[in-house]
């Protein structure tokens, strides 16, 4: 095989096969379905070859459950049994496509504490960790993908205070978490990204991972980018939306040549839009998906917002970092795309961008409830594949029972109307499952009273540790 990286020319006309219009005639486009069957079809990708047995995809979720140490950056980012055991429960729930949480290529610029890592300058890569990562997550027939990121500015000031980025503009502090003013990354800085992308996914691809997804999404580096607002460059990498996306595909091309195996999956979370001021907009998004499209990118999940975005009270925030270590959004929780009467945060957006796609498959994630709601976004041509994130970790055989035709919609909760709290209540499942425990049922108002007691008591020492550590 030719070792020689290709050139990626983005105006180059590539051939496409046309999807067929969406008629009466078009098996998806009929007035009345069987949610199961629909659901459960299998999904052939267009440029691995690469078959899921069914609709639906496992959404990333920060676990927190790889080693961590504070003072010393060679202790972090292995894999632990706990992780084993979360995958392992989540490959028997059927889920057609796992992804895992965002896996950092960079032991000091991290998500937050308790991240799984790829850097080729720690002592050990985790191979045979990685591997047994792979084994848990395939063992039922899933295809098992790993996402790979890097927070760019978004990390705390207590985690690294010379965070690098494309400009230097800096994240605002928000509910008392605290960020350094960002270094723009050099041309020289940039490759090393590039190549360190490669190479987390070369490992990945080595301990039996079906692929990889780039997080350009939710403002971290690859998505801070694309932004005109966080992106200030005047050189290759800055200026035209060309300009901005190239270094998610040199990273894509870096991939192909380290990994070289055409059936290896490349994917990747992309923002419908930022929802701020000059941030990555609708129609920006469309034509980075088409350059994806013909950089061979297998499937899209779309996602939207940023961390800049968070207008809830400071005391939400700091919840949600305290428990998740993350500012990472679940789809639509602040402005999300809705059609009246349908499910799904990203629908709409969604049926917009699978008009301009020929090949590459759409993953709508966030806020589907019901099996009839999820079959009827792929019915009515919104999504090819339904994600899935906190539903997951109330219940991880949802999937499953679906199938089996055991249940309709997704575990409720007592909650009150606090997003805040249900990203609390799925890191809770999600350290339960990985330890063996029995998962917390929030539609129990016992469960929910005593998760808010237990709030109320570390809030204060998530502050203090936030704005004096």
């Amino acid at each position: 095989m030719n070792s020689t990286m290709q050139p990626f020319y983005p105006f180059v006309q590539y051939p496409f096969v046309q999807q067929p219009k969406q008629t009466a005639a078009f098996p998806y486009m009929v007035s009345v379905f069987d949610p199961v069957e629909l659901l459960g079809q299998p999904v052939t990708f267009p440029f691995s070859g690469r078959t899921a047995k069914n609709r639906f995809l496992k959404s990333a979720m920060s676990e927190r459950l790889a080693t961590f140490s504070t003072f010393d950056p060679d202790g972090r980012g292995q894999p632990t049994e706990e992780l084993v055991r979360l995958y392992e429960t989540w490959a028997k729930g059927d889920i057609g496509i796992i992804v895992t949480g965002n896996i950092q290529i960079k032991k000091d610029h991290l998500e937050a504490t308790g991240n799984t890592i790829i850097d080729r300058d720690l002592p050990s890569v985790y191979l045979q960790e990685w591997t047994e990562v792979a084994r848990a997550a395939k063992s039922q027939g899933s295809l098992v993908i790993g996402q790979l990121s890097h927070p760019g500015r978004q990390v705390s000031i207590n985690i690294q205070p010379y965070p690098e980025a494309p400009s230097d503009v800096e994240q605002p502090s928000t509910g008392g978490v605290f960020f350094g003013r960002p270094t723009p990354l050099t041309k020289d800085g940039i490759k090393d990204i590039v190549n360190r992308f490669a190479y987390a996914a070369s490992v990945l691809h080595r301990a039996g991972f079906d692929g990889v997804q780039l997080h350009a999404a939710h403002g971290y580096l690859l998505s801070q980018f694309l932004a005109k607002r966080t992106n200030m460059r005047t050189d290759e990498y800055g200026g035209s939306l060309v300009n901005r996306a190239q270094i998610l595909l040199e990273i894509i091309a870096a991939i192909k040549h380290a990994v070289q195996n055409p059936s290896f999956i490349i994917s990747v979370k992309l923002n419908s839009e930022d929802f701020i001021p000059e941030g990555f907009c609708t129609e920006e998004s469309i034509m980075v998906a088409k350059l994806l499209e013909i950089a061979g990118v297998d499937f899209i999940e779309v996602s939207g917002g940023a961390y800049e975005q968070i207008t809830r009270s400071s005391r939400d925030q700091v919840t949600l970092l305290h428990f998740i270590g993350s500012p990472e959004l679940m789809p639509g929780d602040y402005k999300p795309y809705t059609v009246e009467n349908r499910e799904g945060y990203f629908v709409e957006y969604g049926e917009l961008l699978r008009s301009h796609l020929h090949l590459s498959k759409v993953v709508a994630t966030g806020g589907f409830q019901t099996s009839h709601g999820m079959a009827d976004a792929i019915s009515r041509g919104a999504s090819d594949i339904i994600g899935l994130a906190k539903p997951l970790t109330a219940e991880p055989f949802l999937v499953r029972d679906i199938l089996r035709g055991e249940k309709k919609k997704v575990k409720g909760d007592k909650f009150p109307e606090s997003p805040m709290l249900r990203f609390v209540a799925s890191a809770a499942q999600i350290a339960e499952i990985g330890n063996g425990q029995d998962i917390s049922d929030f539609d129990n108002a016992f469960h929910v009273a005593r998760l808010i007691a237990k709030m109320q008591k570390e809030i204060p020492a998530a502050i203090s540790e936030a704005l004096f550590s």
